[in-house]
C-alpha cells in the first residue's frame, strides 16, 4: 500500500557457527520470527533458505496482519511473550525503541563487515536510530513520485519530455490534461484520513520547509492550499479523499486520471497494465531550486530486548542483509541500500522508472522518529480532511494541526 506494509523476518546463527556453514549441531535453537510478508514477499523464502543452511537454528516462522502488528507486539513483549525479532513499520520503530522493547544494536553494528551504516540511504537509516543509536536494521524501502501519461500529455498540447517541476506548472498541466467529457481527471493522489494522507502530504509540508514539528510553516499551508485548490477545480477525484494510495494510481493505470502519485511498488503493474505511454518524475517542488523531500515507506528489522539470543539473532539479521541484492529481483522491493546496484529488467518504461525512483529516495525523509508518531500523524489527517471539505481554512487547519502536535510534543 501507499505506504505499501512490508514486513521483517528472523532467525538466529549459533555462536561460533557461520552462518553460511552447513554443519548442523545435535540440538537446534528454535527461534520465532514475526512478519506481515505472504508467501509471494520476502520472509517466508527467506526464512526456508535460512533452515536449509543446517546450521543449528531453526525458524518458526509466524505471519501476524498489519493493523495487529503494534498491540499484539506491545502485549506480547509486556508478557514475556516476545518473538525474537520482528518486521515493524517505519514511524512505529521509535515507539518501541524508546520504551526499551528493541535491542540496542550499536555495537554490534560496528563491528559487523556486513551491516555498514554508510550503505544505506540516510532516510531509512535515520528510522531505526534512536537517542543516538540503532535499534534495528532497514529491511526494504520505498517512496513516491509523479507518474504521467505521455499520450494524454500530447493530445493536450503539452510536452511528454518536460512533466511539472513545480507546484504552479502541476495545477497548470492539470487544469489542461482534465476532461469531464472523457472522465479524466488531472491528477489522482490519496488524501485518504489515515496513514497514507500522511504519507502524501507530508513531504510537501517538508518542502515548503515545514516539518511535523512545525506543520503550520507558510510552506506548509501553501502545500495544503494547493492541494484545496485541486480538490475545488475538480482536477482529482472527489474519491481522493476516501481512496488508498493503490485504488487511487489503478485511476490512472485504466487511463481515467493523467498524473498519479504513487510509488515504485506500482511499477510492475503499471507494466501489465498501462495500454499507453507513461513516465515517471521527481515530486515538483514549490519553486525551481527548492529543496526536494519525499515519502519514505515500508519495514524495518528489529530484535526483542527479551531475546535469549541476542548475539545469534544479530548474525540471523546479516545473513538477511546479505540477500538484500535479491530484494527486487526476486520480490519487486527496493533494498534500503545505496551500494547495491539494481540490475534492468529489459523493459524499457520500467526501467527509467525505476532510476527516478532511486534518484527520489536521496531524497526521502522518515515519518518521526518519534515514539508518539500515531498522534502526531492523526492530526496531520484531520488537518488534510478539514481543509479539503471546507471545515476550515488551509492555516486554521494546520494551526490546529500544531497545537495538537505541540501537545503530543510537550
Amino acid at each position: 500500500m501507499g505506504i505499501r506494509k512490508y514486513t521483517v523476518i528472523g532467525a538466529l546463527a549459533l555462536a561460533g557457527v557461520s552462518m553460511f556453514g552447513l554443519s548442523a549441531r545435535a540440538e537446534d535453537v528454535k527461534l520465532t520470527v514475526w512478519s506481515l510478508d505472504r508467501d509471494i514477499q520476502p520472509a517466508p523464502h527467506l526464512v526456508a533458505d535460512f533452515n536449509k543452511l543446517n546450521n543449528g537454528i531453526q525458524i518458526e516462522y509466524r505471519q501476524i496482519q498489519f493493523d495487529d502488528v503494534v498491540s499484539e507486539a506491545m502485549r506480547a513483549y509486556s508478557t514475556g511473550q516476545a518473538p525474537d525479532i520482528i518486521a515493524i513499520d517505519n514511524p512505529e520503530h521509535a515507539l518501541f525503541s524508546s520504551r526499551g522493547a528493541f535491542l540496542d544494536l550499536t555495537d554490534m553494528i560496528s563491528k559487523s563487515t556486513v551491516i555498514k551504516p554508510e550503505n544505506y540511504f540516510p532516510g531509512p537509516l535515520k528510522s531505526v536510530e534512536w537517542d543516538g543509536k540503532y535499534y534495528g536494521v532497514p529491511k526494504a524501502t520505498n517512496t513516491i513520485a509523479l507518474y504521467y501519461n505521455k499520450d494524454m500529455f500530447k493530445a493536450k498540447g503539452l510536452d511528454p519530455n518536460k512533466p511539472p517541476q513545480t507546484w504552479d506548472e502541476l495545477v497548470a498541466d492539470a487544469r489542461k490534461l482534465t476532461d469531464p467529457a472523457a472522465n479524466v481527471y488531472g491528477l489522482a493522489f490519496s488524501a485518504k484520513a489515515n496513514e497514507e494522507g500522511t504519507f502524501q502530504f507530508l513531504p510537501w509540508a517538508q518542502m515548503g520547509g515545514g516539518s511535523y514539528e512545525n506543520i503550520n510553516s507558510e510552506g506548509a499551508v501553501k502545500a495544503l492550499t494547493v492541494w484545496k485548490t485541486i480538490m475545488d477545480e475538480k482536477l482529482a477525484s472527489p474519491d481522493t479523499l476516501t481512496r488508498g494510495q493503490w485504488d487511487s494510481t489503478g485511476t490512472f493505470n485504466s487511463g481515467n486520471a493523467a498524473m498519479a502519485i504513487s510509488g515504485p511498488w506500482e511499477l510492475d503493474r503499471m507494466t501489465q497494465e498501462a495500454k499507453f505511454d507513461w513516465g515517471v518524475t521527481l515530486l515538483p517542488v514549490p519553486q525551481e531550486g527548492a529543496e526536494r523531500s519525499s515519502a519514505m515507506g515500508d519495514f524495518n528489522w528489529a530484535i526483542f530486548a527479551s531475546t535469549k539470543h541476542p548475539e545469534e539473532a544479530f548474525k540471523a539479521l546479516e545473513y538477511f542483509a546479505s540477500q538484500d541484492d535479491k530484494m527486487f529481483k526476486n520480490y519487486g522491493q527496493l533494498p534500503a541500500r545505496s551500494d547495491i546496484a539494481i540490475p534492468e529488467t529489459g523493459q524499457a518504461l520500467k526501467d527509467a522508472g525505476l532510476k527516478v525512483f532511486l534518484e527520489q529516495l536521496k531524497y526521502a525523509k522518515p515519518r518521526g522518529p518519534h515514539p508518539d508518531w500515531p498522534k502526531i500523524s492523526k492530526a496531520i489527517q484531520d488537518a488534510i480532511q478539514a481543509a479539503l471539505t471546507g471545515q476550515a481554512s488551509p492555516k486554521d487547519a494546520l494551526d490546529q494541526a500544531a497545537a495538537k502536535i505541540k501537545a503530543v510534543l510537550g
